[in-house]
């Protein structure tokens, strides 16, 4: 209300599902009156952060002190977890046919047909697969996807860099995979993708191996020890879930008794008027605002008002705790997604040796 002078409508959506409370804050360009627009001058968002601090200082609660400058674009800090699109599918699906080492562009389309894909020819080569209504043209898709840059990898004049992690699978020096879930992405890819994904299946199996001979664990063990962390990740969790909790209630409770001691005069006026209507009608507002506060004392409990001070010491207590619990949790969140991992594939390979032994028990059968 400070930053536009009442004259623009706008929204203050506060983040209280995540570890750090933070603003976004909207506002219309167009004023109320519709006839004037916001003329946004240099520095304006430096500006509005200021007025946010300030007013965050006020009230007694935290700013960050030393920002670190500008912030990554939206899509940038997605990184792998965006959503992929047309144009990443058809670069994964030429990241997996130039894996096939193709000696030309001939060889190079035919791996795309199989896997699905269908060519248009023209200015630039375009693909597009069954149920799409445009074709992609290859010019589109970066330098290092051009038609000049695959004639130059067939050539062997440049070797061929992905953009990215196209497989939506991590990387091999990153952490373990489900062997269920490559299995689960085989599946209609075309034969290359299939190859490559079985190479990468049994490299996941020889990593899950190694983690239970680098850990000197056995299958019992490690299901223990897959529990044991399972039960401290969610008590981990609970207590900041409680502590998160705890910090709306006291925000909330802040904020309604200040408006409890900031209109506590005129609802004493109110009465001293006898109710009067004429009296509610002007301060209408702070009448309200003292009323639910009330109700939200009621709500809570409270036959006495705690301090303002005592509230923001035990905030600072509460987020204290909660920061040095954040690393913690993290840590054992991620031993814990590891060995249920492990666990995981562990039990999938022991079924395939099952498997393989009732079949090779079955043929013995028949031989006999």
């Amino acid at each position: 209300m400070r930053f536009t002078k009442g004259k623009h409508s706008f929204i203050v959506a506060t983040h209280t599902d995540k570890h750090h409370l933070h603003n976004h804050i909207i506002f219309n360009a167009i004023d109320l009156e519709c006839d004037k627009k916001f003329q946004n001058f240099w520095g304006s968002s430096k500006a509005l952060r200021r007025l946010s601090d300030l007013i965050c200082l006020e009230n007694g609660y935290s700013i960050v002190e030393h920002p670190q400058g500008r912030s990554k674009k939206y899509n940038k800090w997605l990184g792998e977890n965006k959503k992929r699109t047309h144009r990443d599918e058809l670069r994964e699906a030429i990241d997996v046919a130039l894996m096939e080492k193709p000696a030309n562009m001939d060889a190079f389309l035919k791996l795309l047909s199989d896997a699905g894909w269908e060519t248009k020819r023209g200015k630039q080569l375009s693909f597009r697969r069954p149920g799409q209504k445009r074709f992609m043209r290859m010019d589109t898709l970066g330098e290092d996807y051009s038609e000049d840059a695959l004639i130059a990898i067939f050539k062997g004049l440049k070797s061929h860099k992905p953009k990215h992690n196209y497989h939506g699978l991590p990387r091999q020096n990153e952490r373990l995979v489900l062997l269920t879930n490559i299995q689960a992405k085989m599946q209609g890819r075309g034969p290359g993708y299939e190859r490559w994904s079985k190479t990468y299946y049994l490299k996941q199996m020889a990593k899950t191996v190694l983690y239970m001979s680098e850990h000197d664990l056995d299958f019992e063990t490690l299901k223990q020890k897959a529990s044991e962390r399972t039960q401290l990740n969610n008590d981990l969790l609970a207590r900041i879930n409680t502590i998160d909790h705890r910090l709306k209630e006291i925000s909330d409770l802040k904020i309604q008794i200040m408006n409890y001691v900031k209109t506590k005069d005129v609802y004493q006026e109110y009465h001293k008027h006898g109710n009067s209507k004429k009296f509610y009608a002007e301060h209408e507002q702070e009448l309200a605002m003292h009323q639910a506060a009330k109700q939200a004392f009621n709500a809570l409990g409270l036959k006495k008002l705690p301090t303002v001070k005592s509230l923001s010491a035990e905030y600072e207590q509460l987020l204290a705790e909660k920061k040095k619990l954040y690393p913690e949790y993290r840590r054992v969140h991620e031993e814990m997604q590891e060995m249920l991992t492990v666990r995981a594939n562990m039990e999938q390979m022991l079924r395939q040796d099952e498997a393989m032994k009732e079949q090779e028990k079955h043929r013995m059968t028949i031989r006999g």
